[in-house]
């Protein structure tokens, strides 16, 4: 394979990340109209648009999306074979890394993820995106988050996963209002505040159905942030996980927490990124940082 080749197919994985030609020369450090005739080149190559134009996006055919997995990775493992192993040094690095989080896992998860980078003196740029349950897939490979903490379950081989922590969910009350203890009739009389389940805590949705508590929701919110302050100032009850409420707790003096009468577990918390193949040393290294800060020392893979 030639450079022209391999200059080529590193433009291909770029636009299909960035999915914008202006986008993609600012990282490959060239012309617009270079990457343009790249592209011609490439569609005559394999006999196929590749990218068809929606409004600013680049959007990739069905024959782009099957040739982008095997060229990330074979680029990915080149640059390994030619790259120097050694040169990576956490203390000095200044790049720019995206974790995907859901809204709570910005509240319970990035104060230690923070905690572990200060620790490295490491200052890199760090940027949170809201990534929605069905999205963290499409978004590891595309490359637009290095990593995701999430509690959906994927079950893909072109993922590395590890386990975070199991998630068992209570209910949260303020004190002036507290719940009874765990019973079947512990609800009655009481109403609900309804999370979005976009970030993929889907158990307190089916609880709620499955129970026959959907008539007693009188407040549905897009995040958990603003939950806590509104539990302090009212009846309402929220179900979320474990962990979180006790986040809550800290944050806010006047909120219980309290069992469920069911069981309450789900899908664990799990660490995602591309496979091993496909991540920089950058990459490597802050997986290694944020599983360092959010899984304890037993759960952690040996």
């Amino acid at each position: 394979m030639t450079l022209a080749d391999l200059n080529q197919l590193r433009t291909f994985v770029v636009l299909y990340e960035l999915r914008s030609v202006t986008a993609a020369a600012e990282r490959l450090h060239v012309t617009q109209p270079t990457v343009s005739y790249t592209l011609r080149r490439l569609r005559e190559r394999f006999a196929d648009e590749l990218f068809r134009r929606e409004g600013h996006d680049m959007v990739p055919s069905a024959k782009a999306t099957a040739l982008f997995g095997p060229l990330h990775e074979a680029l990915a493992q080149i640059d390994a074979t030619v790259g120097d192993p050694d040169a990576f040094e956490p203390s000095g690095f200044r790049g720019e890394l995206t974790l995907g989080l859901t809204s709570i896992g910005e509240q319970t998860f990035l104060p230690p993820v923070m905690e572990s980078l200060a620790r490295q003196s490491s200052r890199p740029h760090l940027q949170v995106e809201r990534v929605d349950a069905d999205q963290v897939e499409e978004s590891l490979i595309r490359g637009s988050i290095d990593l995701a903490m999430t509690v959906s379950m994927i079950g893909s081989p072109r993922l590395w996963r590890t386990h975070v922590r199991a998630v068992e969910y209570v209910a949260l009350t303020s004190t002036e209002h507290p719940l009874p203890e765990a019973g079947p009739d512990m609800f009655a009389g009481r109403h609900f505040v309804r999370v979005s389940a976009r970030g993929g805590h889907v158990f307190p949705l089916q609880a709620l159905t499955e129970h026959g508590l959907m008539p007693q929701v009188t407040l549905t919110v897009e995040e958990y942030a603003t939950v806590p302050a509104v539990l302090q100032a009212t009846d309402l009850v929220v179900l979320l996980p474990r962990h979180v409420a006790e986040v809550f707790c800290g944050w806010f003096s006047g909120l219980r927490i309290t069992d469920l009468p069911w069981p309450a577990q789900s899908t664990p918390v799990s660490l995602y990124t591309r496979r091993d193949a496909s991540l920089s040393p950058a990459q490597r290294w802050f997986r290694s940082v944020v599983a360092d800060a959010v899984i304890p020392d037993v759960h952690r893979p040996g």
